[in-house]
């Protein structure tokens, strides 16, 4: 993909209010995926929080309410305006690109969140060397991804099975549609075997690798979701340990 090409993807400032307006309240992201990092993050009170990716706030809002004292950042300014507006203008938000240098020293943080954005990335090897330097050791990094057996198997479906190499790392597009807005995002597919590699090369232990059952509220909100049984192939969640 030219530089060019990657302009016209994954622009979020386009689209921030709408997107933000879907979050709160849609299946997958409100009642599967952050309640399972909520879930896995566990007692936060007091630890220090980064959150990575950290969008219009709503991950970053729920582990404050916990106690935890959370910093983010982001790379759509758009997003982070939506975020001050639901955090408060003191809150401590950065505009910064997930693979590039983070304003925190090392060691600052007990936790890293990256919720849903590891997947915009060919290359982790930055991104994780970056957030392992500025977790306390010991500290763990709670990752949710796009499941690798879900795009597999949305490929096959859609017919693209030729085009298409589970264990090989490549680029996939979809087009977004909401709040009457349109925008063309781009991911990229890493087979489960290459996230584990990237994540021990960058210094993590796996402690957790789960396939979490979504919110008890989807079987009265959402019953098509769940009209085939109580769990979906979606999402891929990791706790990881920094080495010590």
């Amino acid at each position: 993909m030219t530089s060019d090409d990657q302009s016209k993807v994954n622009d979020y400032d386009s689209f921030a209010e709408a997107y933000t307006g879907e979050n709160e309240t849609n299946l997958i992201n409100a009642h599967y995926e952050r309640p399972a990092m909520l879930a896995l993050a566990g007692e936060v009170a007091g630890r220090r929080i980064l959150d990575a990716g950290c969008g219009s706030g709503p991950l970053s809002a729920a582990l404050r309410e916990r106690g935890a004292v959370l910093s983010g950042f982001d790379a759509s300014a758009g997003m982070l305006e939506l975020a001050r507006r639901r955090l408060g203008e003191g809150a401590d938000l950065t505009v910064a690109e997930l693979g590039g240098p983070l304003p925190y020293p090392d060691g600052a943080f007990d936790d890293v969140v990256a919720s849903l954005v590891l997947h915009y990335l060919e290359d982790w090897g930055p991104a994780l060397a970056e957030l392992r330097r500025v977790l306390k050791p010991g500290g763990r990094l709670i990752a949710s991804v796009d499941h690798p057996f879900a795009v597999n198997l949305m490929h096959r479906q859609a017919d693209r099975a030729a085009e298409y190499n589970y264990f090989a790392t490549t680029n996939w597009t979809a087009e977004w549609a909401m709040g009457g807005r349109t925008a063309r995002m781009s991911f990229w597919h890493r087979p489960l075997h290459a996230m584990v590699e990237a994540f021990t090369a960058a210094g993590f232990r796996i402690t957790v690798i789960d396939e979490p059952a979504p919110d008890p509220a989807v079987r009265e909100l959402f019953p098509e979701a769940v009209a085939a049984g109580p769990r979906f192939l979606c999402f891929l969640f990791f706790v990881l340990q920094a080495d010590q």
